[in-house]
């Protein structure tokens, strides 16, 4: 089971990207650093989804959420399994990073 750094993405604007996928067999908590690399700010949003580059009305953890201009939006110990195990994200415009760290074990 892996630890650490689970996941990376530098966002496109305006779609929807898979940053991480819980594995088979495997509950996970995880940690979310979402980074904005512009002066401006940006809106992001964070969902846990049972479908891949998915995020319905009833997934999202952070919409619209404002990041300052060099700013950070960080969420802790979320829980993951294999029955919601794609963790989205989703930012107005380009240059935002998110990583995804955490711990894997068996479930």
């Amino acid at each position: 089971m892996a630890t650490g750094r689970l996941g990376t993405a530098d966002l496109s604007a305006a779609t929807i990207t898979d940053v991480y996928t819980v594995p088979a067999s495997t509950k996970t908590s995880v940690n979310v650093n979402v980074c904005n690399r512009n002066s401006t700010q940006v809106k992001v949003r964070l969902a846990i989804s049972d479908t891949t580059v998915t995020q319905g009305n009833d997934e999202y953890i952070e919409y619209d959420a404002v990041i300052t201009g060099n700013g950070v939006l960080e969420r802790t110990g979320l829980m993951m399994d294999a029955t919601n195990k794609f963790l989205t994200a989703y930012s107005d415009t380009a240059n935002v990073s998110v990583v995804v760290t955490g711990i894997e074990e068996a479930a």
